[in-house]
């Protein structure tokens, strides 16, 4: 009884506060700290002070984070330094990033994936902190933008009604995407278990028992990498061709 009440006093209080700062977002000084964060010489241009926009920013961000802290403490019942080191800071500004500083609900995408990361794959694998660095790398790599971009990038595609004709290309995508994933899981989760003296070399793959010492599961791991890259590079080419026809075409 406890838990429920303090889940439902955090989700009430997160609510509010997903509320009330997107309800900022749409304030003139919610609008000019936007601005200064895409172009700041141009708002100092047309006459803002930037730093002060700045600061009042760094002030109404305190006391959102002041609640965060509240109720963070009410469901750990404890706080340490830990709390507030440069670690916890990273992963929060990492958070923001995977998910897209640019929109409101990018940051919150995020954060259900950090969590996931920490939480949900720690207790599967050891290599969570690995998978984690590689996301972000991809990220970085071919996503800039974050999550939130790849979902807005369909925006113009939705408007005009041609989503459809990207679903094929995207179902043929997935197959070689995934097979790419399994690659890379069963290199990762090989190399640990040949590092782990206490699993006795064994690597528990998608429910089975696979020996790294053994040839066996690194030539069939190297044919699934050959696999789904050739495949997802077909995928590609196939899918920028289905958004360039969706794009080209104007609904009548």
């Amino acid at each position: 009884m406890y838990k429920r009440q303090v889940y439902y006093l955090i989700a009430v209080w997160c609510l509010i506060s997903m509320a009330l700062m997107y309800a900022w977002t749409q304030t003139p000084l919610g609008r000019l700290a936007n601005a200064v964060r895409d172009n700041p010489e141009r708002v100092a241009f047309v006459g803002y002070n930037t730093q002060r926009v700045r600061y009042l920013v760094v002030i109404l961000s305190a006391f959102f984070a002041g609640i965060a802290g509240a109720l963070s403490c009410i469901n750990f019942e404890i706080v340490t330094a830990e709390n507030v080191s440069a670690v916890r800071s990273g992963a929060v500004l990492l958070a923001a990033f995977i998910g897209g500083m640019g929109t409101f609900f990018g940051p919150i995408i995020g954060a259900v994936l950090t969590v996931f990361f920490t939480v949900a794959l720690s207790g599967i694998t050891k290599a969570w902190l690995l998978y984690l660095g590689l996301f972000f790398v991809l990220m970085v790599m071919y996503a800039p933008g974050g999550i939130a971009s790849l979902l807005t990038m369909h925006a113009p595609i939705l408007r005009r009604g041609k989503l459809g004709t990207l679903l094929p290309a995207y179902g043929v995508a997935i197959m070689p995407a995934l097979v790419l994933l399994a690659a890379l899981i069963a290199t990762v989760e090989m190399i640990y278990a040949v590092q782990d003296d206490r699993a006795g070399g064994v690597a528990t793959l998608f429910g089975l028992s696979v020996q790294p010492a053994t040839w066996t599961p690194w030539a069939v791991t190297a044919v699934l990498w050959a696999a789904g890259g050739g495949g997802l590079r077909i995928a590609a080419g196939r899918l920028r061709a289905a958004w360039d026809l969706a794009l080209q075409e104007r609904q009548p």
